[in-house]
């Protein structure tokens, strides 16, 4: 993985990106841009956008190969007005699909938004997408890439009601394109308003839904993300973004563990893999779930400590790549969770100095038990060679 950051003028955003280029011809792009000057939303959108189209224009790309941009954003429900007024924003671009999160999850002062943005460059030319609803497809040879973003259910009340509403919607769309829940879904996120009232009733609800399902401890899960964060609908108690890839072999997939450092998920009564390997042809991509400092008993370590959790919760991520045969300098990306603002600086400061110029956001949002200060989330890809699989 190569790693640069784009620098601007004094005082424009932060960006940090990372590539892989595969053996195949195809090059994987994550871009995190931060603002770093005060400023109204409508302005740091402005300078995020300027900075951002300047990133991909230095790395040679067209913005016809985004395939996600995710906004973190401080107050959703009153910017939406400017989200869908900033064109990489809009969720719905007709001319240039690409699939749009919004989430609410805090940047650090003084941004009110950060993005995430991922992209492809295939030099076989244009990247075949199209987007319908809440979704964005990527079409890559017999392979449908399935990006899908801001499914909510606010007419449910209550947390479990919309959350089944929510898997009943989107087990519906993959029934209707020729997929199943076991099979294809690869990587969840499901968005909590609050986390610390609500989430146990996700977790009774997602898991009776799994094992009607056939998702049970004696098959598999799948790689997830459950953590605070809030719709634009004030109404919406819970919100999911998901990942699924339609025509996916059965060899392709695996499913990572590491019990001698963190435990199985079912152990405490939840319901989602540590971290799932997708093979191509010349590639794996490992999908790291949200991790915290956990040990293999399914204890939360270091309590009060967010330095040490930190220290934990790497170590952890480290064991879950091992199992993949990678390492860190795979990682195409970081997404760090704080529950308390004021870690802000430390961790960002520890991470940096870690990992360089990787590209790397913390952000507010606390996790699922409230125990845990920090967690990390991201996705690696490992060069590989596997003649049975398919391109990615």
């Amino acid at each position: 993985m190569d790693y640069w950051s784009e620098d601007g003028k004094a005082g424009s955003p932060r960006v940090s990106v990372s590539r892989f280029h595969g053996e195949d011809g195809t090059d994987e792009y994550h871009l995190i841009v931060v603002p770093r000057l005060a400023g109204s939303i409508e302005s740091q959108l402005a300078d995020i956008e300027h900075a951002y189209r300047a990133a991909i224009a230095s790395a040679g790309l067209s913005m016809s190969t985004a395939v996600l941009r995710r906004f973190f954003c401080s107050d959703p429900h009153n910017q939406t007005d400017a989200l869908n007024a900033c064109s990489i924003s809009r969720p719905h671009q007709a001319d240039n699909p690409c699939a749009v999160s919004w989430v609410g999850q805090i940047p650090a002062a003084p941004a009110k938004v950060a993005l995430w943005a991922y992209h492809l460059s295939d030099p076989r030319g244009e990247l075949n997408k199209r987007q319908s609803g809440h979704t964005l497809t990527l079409v890559r040879g017999d392979l449908a890439h399935h990006w899908t973003t801001r499914l909510t259910c606010p007419g449910h009340s209550g947390c479990r009601d919309q959350t089944r509403g929510i898997f009943d919607a989107y087990d519906r769309f993959l029934t209707e394109g020729g997929m199943r829940l076991a099979d294809h879904v690869v990587r969840t996120w499901l968005f909590v308003r609050d986390i610390d009232a609500d989430y146990a009733d996700l977790v009774v609800m997602r898991r009776e839904f799994f094992a009607a399902r056939g998702l049970t401890p004696q098959t598999h899960f799948i790689a997830s993300s459950g953590i605070q964060g809030a719709d634009a609908d004030i109404a919406a108690r819970v919100t999911l973004d998901a990942y699924a890839v339609g025509n996916l072999h059965e060899q392709q997939i695996y499913f990572l563990a590491a019990p001698e450092h963190l435990s199985p998920t079912h152990v405490y009564g939840v319901t989602f893999e540590r971290a799932t390997s997708v093979a191509y042809h010349d590639r794996e991509h490992i999908f790291i779930s949200g991790t915290a400092s956990i040990d293999h008993r399914g204890n939360i370590l270091h309590h009060g400590d967010v330095g040490r959790q930190l220290e934990r919760t790497l170590d952890n991520v480290e064991a879950l790549l091992q199992q993949a045969g990678a390492a860190f300098r795979d990682m195409g990306h970081f997404i760090v969770y704080v529950r308390d603002p004021a870690d802000h600086a430390v961790v960002d400061h520890r991470m940096r100095e870690r990992f360089g110029s990787a590209p790397i956001v913390v952000i507010t949002a606390p996790v699922c038990r409230p125990g845990w200060l920090v967690e990390v989330e991201g996705m690696a890809v490992l060069p590989a060679s596997h003649s049975d699989c398919p391109a990615f």
